[in-house]
């Protein structure tokens, strides 16, 4: 439905409201039909009646356009402020001061007491003159209560993850400073290693927070080098074997020649790191990693290099698996932030990368992440 376009003169059915004049700013005049538009928008004429109501107006008050248009503004939208005062009497747009502009976003009620975000405009034909049009926006408030949900989910989840390292560190230290002549030195060695290892974690969740924080505002830093990623994967191997982990539950095959690859080392890393974690600890059997090269996931290069994390477990349940990289999301093991996997998404795409999940032949999970080679200009 279009309401940004007037009727011919005698073409309106008699009893029907006044059709639909252009809006401020001639959106018909810019080529703009305002059904196009992702915001609501309600435009009221110098006699405070209905010249325009977009289809996400329609959507956002459940009212039609067709019963809104030529309709007082305060029938077509009778809004009221959380205080239950009806807003168009409050503000009185029309009657009320000539120097106002306009009507900051705020929170108002629909009738059945629906929360919408609403801003106004107010057009006029010269300073202090009378009002020509008032322009109203319309949000429905659904996401930005979801990403307050997530926000407070976010506090929630590190003020937990936060308690339990720090009341291990402050009973311990507190323990060891009223009574350190009574322990023995592999009791002293015991607690301080067990201290040690809780401020990692806390220092490990407080670099996910940087993460998720520059993520989420687009400001990741990639300081590419020259990455041999076939040994980084080696060298994580040789930890886990290290840490207590059989020498045969990994199974690293690199496929040579690779391409040269320029990237952050210590985030690839910090990807590598995760994606074994999962795959150890809620996988089971083998573990294969497999280092190809693969077509380039950016525009204009021929070829990248691509890793391939293969379990044998029970593998993501498929239900889930639009929900892996996302904040929280947690396998059938509970444990940890949930965070991991959001960052490493997040670093992937951060390198001009992509990264998918899916089922293994042996019906594990599968985490395959492609990163451009992306060689510096001068190496073109």
């Amino acid at each position: 439905m279009s309401v940004g376009t007037s009727s011919a003169p005698g073409a309106q059915d008699a009893g029907s409201p006044p059709a639909a004049s252009r809006p401020p700013g001639d959106l018909a005049g810019l080529g703009i039909d305002p059904d196009m538009l992702p915001d609501g928008l309600v435009v009221a004429d110098e006699q405070g009646r209905v010249v325009c109501f977009n289809a996400a107006a329609e959507r956002i008050t459940a009212v039609r356009a067709r019963d809104a248009l030529g309709q007082p503004l305060e029938k077509a939208l009778p809004l009221e402020d959380l205080e239950g005062r009806r807003w168009w009497q409050l503000t009185d747009p029309y009657g009320g001061l000539a120097i106002r502009v306009g009507q900051p976003e705020r929170n108002l009620l629909l009738p059945g007491g629906r929360e919408v975000l609403v801003s106004a405009r107010y057009v006029r034909t010269r300073p202090t003159g009378p009002l020509k049009r008032l322009v109203v926006t319309l949000r429905d408030t659904e996401a930005r209560r979801r990403t307050e949900r997530s926000h407070a989910e976010l506090i929630a989840t590190v003020a937990h993850e936060l308690r339990s390292p720090l009341t291990s560190v402050k009973g311990f230290t507190a323990t060891l400073l009223a009574k350190w002549e009574r322990f023995t030195d592999d009791q002293k060695r015991l607690m301080l290693e067990t201290v040690d290892a809780d401020a990692d974690r806390v220092t490990r969740l407080i670099a996910e927070l940087l993460d998720i924080s520059r993520i989420d505002s687009g400001r990741l830093e990639v300081r590419r080098q020259p990455v041999d990623i076939g040994a980084a994967v080696g060298r994580h191997i040789q930890a886990y074997v290290a840490a207590g982990q059989p020498a045969g539950r990994f199974l690293l095959r690199v496929q040579q020649p690779l391409p040269d690859l320029w990237a952050d080392p210590d985030k690839i890393d910090q990807v590598l790191s995760n994606l074994l974690e999962n795959a150890v600890r809620h996988g089971e059997g083998t573990v294969t990693i497999d280092v190809t090269a693969t077509a380039s996931p950016r525009e204009g290069e021929d070829i990248g290099t691509s890793v391939t994390v293969s379990d044998e477990g029970p593998g993501i349940p498929e239900e889930s698996m639009n929900r892996v990289f996302t904040r929280f999301w947690r396998g059938s093991k509970r444990g940890g932030t949930g965070l991991g996997l959001y960052i490493v998404k997040g670093i992937v795409e951060a390198h001009g990368g992509t990264i998918t999940v899916g089922r293994a032949p042996g019906a594990g999970a599968q985490f395959r992440f492609t990163l451009p080679v992306a060689a510096p200009a001068y190496l073109a």
